[in-house]
This record gives C-alpha cells, sequence and structure tokens, in this order.
C-alpha cells in the first residue's frame, strides 16, 4: 500500500506519527480518519484520544505494519484520512472588512517547503493558504509531517491551471504582496495592508516577472554579499510582519 497508489483514490491521504495523528482526532481537524493502524506499544498511550475517533483500530507489530505500507515503519503510528470536499477560496477567505492573512503558493513542488510553509501559516495565524495547480500535495504524507500537523488544520484551497492570483485577491478584497528578492519595496518600508495575500513562488525561478509587475513587490533586506531566502523562510519572515500589524500575535507573557 504504498502512498503513490492511494494518491487520488477515493480522497484518501496518510497520516504518520503521534503528533499529527493526535490533531487529525482533535476538535481543530478539518478531516476525519477512515482507519487506524498501531503498534501494540502504542495503543496505551492514545487510548484517550481513540475513545470517540469513531474508526475501526487496526493492530500489528511493525514488521506487519511496514509490510502492509511498503515503507518501513518507526513510529507505530499511521493512519488513513479522508479529505472530503474540497472548498473554494471564497469559503476560507474572511469577507471584506475584516483583516485577511492568505497565503498563496505558487509552483512548489518540494514537500518539505510546503509543509514547513503550512507550520509558518499556523504559527502566525493566517487565515488559509491557497495553492495553484502545480503546487503539491499539501496532505502527502511528508507534507503533514514537515508541517507539524498544520497542514490537517489550517484551511486550504487549490486554484484551478487558468486562475488568476490578481483578480482573485481583487474579488476577495485582498491586497496582493508579491515577495520577490529583486522588487523594489523593502519590507517595513510602507505600512502592510490589513488584508493581504502573499504570494510566494518556486525555489529559483520565483514568482512570474508579469505578476510581480502587477502585484505589490516585497523583498527582503539582507546581508549585501547574500539576496536568497529558502522559500519557506521568507514566508516566515513576513508572515510575521503582517501578523503584527493585524494583531495576531500573543502578547508577551508578564514577567
Amino acid at each position: 500500500m504504498r502512498e503513490r497508489d492511494l494518491v487520488g483514490r477515493a480522497g484518501r491521504f496518510v497520516v504518520e506519527g503521534e503528533v499529527t495523528l493526535r490533531l487529525l482526532l482533535g476538535p481543530r481537524s478539518r478531516f476525519r480518519p477512515e482507519s487506524l493502524l498501531l503498534a501494540p506499544e502504542r495503543l496505551p498511550g492514545l487510548a484517550g484520544a481513540l475513545g470517540a475517533c469513531g474508526a475501526p483500530v487496526y493492530v500489528a507489530d511493525k514488521p506487519v505494519m511496514s509490510a502492509v505500507t511498503g515503507f518501513p515503519i518507526h513510529r507505530g503510528v499511521l493512519a488513513i484520512g479522508l479529505r472530503g470536499d474540497e472548498p473554494v477560496p471564497e469559503a476560507i477567505v474572511p469577507p471584506a472588512p475584516a483583516p485577511a492573512l492568505v497565503l498563496a503558493l505558487a509552483g512548489l513542488t518540494n514537500h518539505d517547503n510546503v509543509g514547513a510553509a503550512f507550520r509558518n501559516a499556523a504559527a502566525f495565524g493566517a487565515d488559509a493558504v491557497l495553492l495553484d495547480a502545480t503546487t503539491c500535495d499539501p496532505l502527502y504524507r511528508k507534507a503533514i509531517r514537515v508541517s507539524a500537523g498544520a497542514a490537517l488544520v489550517t484551511p486550504f484551497a487549490r486554484l484551478s491551471e487558468d486562475a488568476d492570483w490578481l483578480a482573485m485577491a481583487d474579488r476577495l478584497g485582498l491586497e496582493a504582496l508579491a515577495l520577490s528578492p529583486g522588487a523594489g519595496e523593502d519590507l517595513g518600508e510602507r505600512p502592510l495592508p490589513a488584508r493581504a495575500l502573499l504570494l510566494l513562488g518556486t525555489e529559483g525561478p520565483g514568482l512570474e516577472a508579469g505578476l510581480i509587475q502587477r502585484a505589490r513587490g516585497l523583498r527582503i533586506p539582507m546581508a549585501g554579499d547574500f539576496d536568497s531566502l529558502n522559500v519557506a523562510t521568507a514566508a516566515g519572515i513576513v508572515l510575521h510582519a503582517l501578523a503584527r500589524v493585524q494583531g495576531r500575535l500573543n502578547a508577551a507573557p508578564a514577567q
């Protein structure tokens, strides 16, 4: 049962590990489990979370789990989740004039980067993540794991192949911010919007030049002899700045 054989089959995906399983079973999850497969030693510690999961729980030793799945099982915790119906952007972006913080991923084909971007989106209170047709699946097993389960609780929607980011931003009342090292405006140079669509492109090529020109281009100032950041790191920096402006961050604890 290799994961590539599951993708696209009746809307299923694989969750691996205790942290992500607890999120899948928790009240914030956007998905529900179809079945669980656990090593015997993991059952007692998860008993409380399993009480109301509403799905069958199978128990097998790790060698059996590995034979079933087709890859070595170390954590002893697996689940099959059900996607359900995928939402449209209008259903997950807060309507104007409420503040909105939306992360947009264009052409990201690395599951580590997509997972890390979702983790940043959750950490800084983003309302939603939007993906173009070429960005890889945030419910891929590795993407879920790298996201620390954020892909299971952060609303996301995928755009059609012919969708126009800027037209969609106008329709939703969002100001499009295109992040690029070559942009003419430094982050922090001007006030940031209360309703923002933060656009990020893939490693290397980045966003299309035409898209950057039509949007409000932003760059992150950095040392003069280097001008590149990992896309997920860049997302975290700008999401943090936007979250501060929009009052989404916890206040510092009292001393």
